[in-house]
């Protein structure tokens, strides 16, 4: 099968991760796959599928090759795509790796972006639930998952030394983190060194975000905290193998997969419920969950380090529970939804 994806950036983040395993998977199952990016588009991930560079910084309909399935996902692919396939380019499915409108800007244009297909791909109950309730559109779940790459090394009982916590930042700038909870996650986490003053906190961020953000850089400034910037999955898997407790403070994701990955490699989880990690998160089962109006975060990070038989116990839980995501099982998802939607479709019948 032919499929085009529409893709703006594959920049290190969650949403970039899942395109570049769903693109590579289909790929590698034979499907013919091309991806259309502007020429300025980040690739930071392995791509093997066919990268098509089209001039300027939008995508437009006439940039779009044929295909059996044109896939957008991202807002501003959404109007495009549906006008290549209303003109006959292919059949239009979304895969919605978050749901932007009450978090981003330009949310006039991001709504009725759902008003223009009812082939819709979510990560999570939680967003499948809320698009129908708002749009009345129910999406097919394709779960997020976590390369085989990343396992628990059991590296950290060679190492002595403080307990390390680590939390992954973002740039605050332009208010594009919002949901993030980011200075509520510091200010938590200087709750727990006010307490436990020889912790080590790592604070995890992409190297091009923390060149750009004079708020990383001030963060690292006051040498309270350790900043990392890993350049590859190797340095980020060697951090989440030294992380004892990782934490997130985001409230509002529709899979939020770098707690999923901590949990693969060893870490206990502390986190705020943000919608997407109910799927894998049980509170007391395998992590520590709370709502962001109990203000918590700082309580549930203290108490993992106070109780070593609770901490060991939920990272083993988290650990176990993360082999149910996997990115095979997600590609899996993704071909089945694809046949349901093209069953349905009046032009393939």
């Amino acid at each position: 099968m032919k499929f085009m994806f529409a893709i703006v950036t594959l920049c290190h983040g969650g949403a970039q991760r899942m395109l570049a395993e769903i693109t590579n998977g289909l790929s590698d199952r034979g499907h013919e796959v091309t991806i259309v990016m502007p020429e300025q588009g980040v690739i930071e991930y392995e791509i093997r599928s066919h990268v098509v560079r089209v001039p300027g910084l939008d995508l437009l309909a006439h940039h779009f090759p044929e295909a059996d399935i044109l896939v957008s996902n991202f807002y501003t692919t959404v109007q495009p795509v549906q006008e290549a396939s209303e003109q006959g380019k292919g059949l239009h499915i979304r895969l919605a790796l978050c749901y932007e409108p009450p978090f981003l800007d330009d949310n006039q244009s991001s709504f009725p972006s759902y008003h223009l297909t009812q082939n819709l791909l979510v990560l999570s109950d939680w967003q499948q639930d809320l698009i129908q309730l708002l749009h009345g559109v129910k999406g097919e779940i394709v779960p997020i998952g976590v390369s085989p790459f990343f396992y628990n090394m059991n590296i950290r009982s060679h190492f002595e030394g403080p307990l390390q916590i680590t939390a992954i930042l973002r740039r605050i700038e332009n208010n594009f983190s919002w949901h993030r909870e980011q200075h509520y996650l510091v200010a938590e986490m200087d709750r727990v060194l006010d307490k436990h003053p020889d912790i080590i906190i790592n604070l995890i961020c992409p190297p091009n975000e923390f060149a750009e953000s004079q708020w990383l850089q001030n963060l690292r400034d006051t040498g309270k905290y350790r900043v990392l910037t890993p350049a590859d999955d190797v340095e980020l898997r060697y951090h989440y193998n030294h992380t004892d407790i990782f934490v997130s403070s985001g409230t509002y994701d529709a899979g939020s997969l770098p707690g999923l990955e901590a949990m693969r490699c060893g870490a206990a989880l502390a986190t705020v419920y943000s919608g997407g990690n109910r799927e894998y998160g049980r509170h007391e089962r395998n992590c520590l969950m709370s709502y962001r109006y109990e203000n918590r975060l700082a309580d549930d990070v203290n108490r993992l380090i106070e109780e070593e038989e609770l901490r060991l116990r939920l990272s083993a839980a988290g650990e176990k529970a993360s082999y149910h995501y996997v990115w095979e099982k997600s590609i899996e998802a993704f071909e089945r939804a694809v046949q349901l939607i093209l069953a349905r479709s009046p032009l393939h019948r």
